[in-house]
């Protein structure tokens, strides 16, 4: 099956590509699309439907797209949908680690936890898909794997950040993960239908 992802993420992109290798994944650029749509919603649901509602209107391919965030309990849960532009509108991964660090000194209670949404949009039909992973902020950076919060975000129960871990270790645990095994799982049913 051939797949639209709504992103042209590098990153995220080879994450997804490695859970679907028995599916045709497409970025934006691939189908010569460079827009940068704009996430406009309040809810992870909603910009991630935004995305790919873009897609799927514009070229009528079934796609999906993803919207992400850190949610950090101390900080009323900033900086949530905005967390790739934090410190402002030039996606600055430095400048948005240091703007986080920076809110949370001197505070205790460093409880967060990554946010991944999916929205598949396959045969006209709209399915959503939700992955969290709860964890700690720490207070300075470890690791070079990786992107994003991930060299200052400890999952629970582990003893290295996301940037400590090989790409493969934190798939297996990671909230874009753990929302990309429900897509797959309602993908798998779909298709046992059809069939």
């Amino acid at each position: 099956m051939q797949l639209i992802f709504a992103s042209n993420n590098n990153n995220k992109l080879e994450e997804v590509r490695r859970y679907l290798p028995q599916h045709a994944i497409l970025s934006m650029k691939d189908i010569n699309c460079l827009d940068d749509i704009d996430e406009t919603g309040t809810t992870f649901e909603e910009n991630a439907h935004i995305k790919a509602q873009y897609i799927y209107s514009r070229f009528g391919f079934s796609c999906f797209a993803d919207d992400s965030g850190l949610v950090v309990d101390a900080l009323n849960g900033e900086p949530g949908i905005r967390s790739a532009r934090y410190a402002g509108e030039h996606n600055n991964v430095e400048a948005n680690v240091n703007k986080l660090l920076a809110n949370l000194h001197g505070i205790e209670n460093r409880k967060a936890h990554f946010v991944t949404v999916i929205c598949l949009l396959l045969n006209g039909k709209e399915y959503f898909f939700r992955g969290e992973i709860h964890g700690t902020i720490l207070t300075e950076r470890k690791g070079t794997e990786g992107f994003g919060y991930d060299p200052i975000f400890l999952p629970d129960g582990y003893t290295k950040t996301f940037a400590e871990m090989s790409i493969d270790d934190k798939n297996s645990v990671s909230h874009r993960a753990l929302a990309i095994e429900k897509m797959i799982t309602k993908l798998n049913e779909l298709i046992f239908v059809e069939e």
